[in-house]
């Protein structure tokens, strides 16, 4: 037994990984833009990531469409994640990561929250595409952040049953980001990453119920119940 454990928890790897990387390209954009790095060239570093790296709902439906699938277009689906708008926009986005990744560490295992974060970003790449009409790119990590949030209600949502309490308090936190998101979009207007962003929690939730550990088990004891 350690007898002077550590005051903090060690952040999960991945998720500090992911972290640098992804303040690591943000930090190449804002250098480049100020030519401090990469020459002239550089400053158009953040519109070339977009339209090579973003994801964007008509390329997929060309893909429907065509029957092609090109790795450079398949690719769009994760990579949009790594590529965001802004310093602040990268900075939350990875703050988010680091905190919902240290929460979900201590009740999954590690590849199955990286599992969560890739189905979340693919499955909200996949909702935005249903938008109708032309939408603007969509990119950030915030739809699979958003999955980690699903992975985090859940914990909660069972810790809450396991005490006998209410269990809709779990879906708190979603709900006040989902009001804040309503309001700053009345206010300031806003391009639907909503709808991926719920997709994406949608996603992390319900994968949560066979990700975590015991999952399989708890589902069909359930199933064989009703």
């Amino acid at each position: 037994m350690n007898d002077d454990p550590s005051p903090l928890n060690p952040l999960p790897p991945f998720a500090l990984v992911l972290f640098v990387v992804i303040l690591g390209i943000e930090a190449a954009f804002a250098l480049g833009a100020r030519g401090l790095i990469g020459g002239p060239g550089a400053v158009g570093w953040r519109a070339a990531a977009i339209e090579d790296y973003g994801f964007h709902g008509e390329i997929l439906r060309w893909m429907i469409a065509t029957g092609q699938y090109p790795v450079e277009h398949l690719r769009r689906l994760v990579t949009y994640a790594f590529v965001h708008g802004s310093f602040t926009h990268a900075l939350f986005a990875g703050v988010l990561i680091l905190a919902m990744g240290k929460f979900l560490g201590e009740a999954f295992r590690h590849w199955a929250v990286l599992t969560l974060l890739a189905l979340s970003t693919v499955a909200g790449a996949l909702a935005y595409a249903l938008l109708p009409g032309a939408q603007p790119w969509l990119i950030g990590a915030f739809p699979g952040v958003y999955g980690l949030i699903g992975g985090f209600t859940y914990v909660i949502w069972l810790r809450l049953g396991q005490v006998g309490a209410n269990q809709a308090r779990a879906f708190t936190l979603i709900g006040v980001l989902m009001a804040l998101q309503l309001i700053f979009g009345l206010l300031f207007g806003a391009a639907p990453t909503w709808v991926a962003d719920v997709a994406g929690f949608a996603t992390g939730f319900v994968a949560s119920v066979l990700l975590i550990p015991g999952g399989w088990s708890r589902l069909r004891a359930r199933l064989r119940h009703e």
